[in-house]
């Protein structure tokens, strides 16, 4: 009798470790892939990994193309700087946050410039009298311009992600957000310009702009008028 027919409870216990081993090997693999990609961000933080997962930044962006040209009939008269912190969260319906859900704290920065519509101006926009001493120049209200977002100025304070939300964050970078909250930003921003003074800082800088440039060619009166 051999030692493996004299303890046949032994051989059978080993056999099915075996078995059951080879079986969570695959699992047990994937488990140390996910964790690596889970913690490979946060290595750098321990001392002597921050070179194993460096990067190198490598900028292959082809040559820029003019579209198009297009000339402006307006003058610039006045420009706003404005910053805002947009709180954006995203819930899911019947799921807590700590599964489903983002909540981002996003400081967004801008310009908005303010400008006047010379394009329109025709020869009953402009009248002087026949000493060429006084003249009276017509010209629409000052406008908005969309607001221009200064990504050098704008960036993301924090963001909270559900077990779900960061899962999928392994795989993608969800652009889409990023874009979501940096136009909620500008939306805001261009409200904020519209409670602002800054179309009437406008008509007031164009108005002295005029009066300087006719006074300058021998106008002694110059008025300009908004309507």
């Amino acid at each position: 009798m051999t030692s493996t027919d004299a303890h046949p409870e032994k051989a059978r216990s080993r056999t099915r470790l075996s078995r059951w081993g080879s079986r969570v090997r695959v699992p047990f693999a994937l488990v140390v892939v996910a964790a690596l990609l889970f913690a490979g961000s946060r290595l750098d933080l321990l001392p002597g990994f921050g070179d194993l997962f460096g990067e190198e930044i490598k900028d292959r962006t082809g040559p820029t193309l003019l579209e198009s040209i297009q000339d402006l009939d307006r003058y610039e008269a006045a420009s706003g700087n404005f910053q805002v912190v947009v709180d954006l969260e995203k819930d899911a319906k019947y799921l807590p946050d700590a599964i489903r859900g983002t909540r981002t704290l996003y400081v967004g920065a801008g310009t908005v410039s303010s400008y006047v519509d010379f394009g329109g101006i025709g020869e009953k926009s402009v009248q002087v009298n026949e000493e060429r001493t006084a003249a009276t120049i017509r010209l629409p209200h000052a406008r908005l311009g969309e607001p221009a977002m200064d990504p050098e100025r704008s960036y993301s304070v924090s963001k909270e992600r559900g077990l779900v939300d960061r899962l999928g964050d392994l795989f993608s970078d969800n652009p889409a957000d990023e874009h979501a909250v940096n136009k909620l930003a500008a939306r805001h921003i261009g409200d904020a310009a519209k409670d602002s003074e800054l179309t009437a800082r406008a008509e007031k800088n164009t108005t002295g702009m005029l009066q300087g440039l006719l006074r300058s060619l021998g106008f002694t009166e110059v008025r300009v008028v908004y309507a």
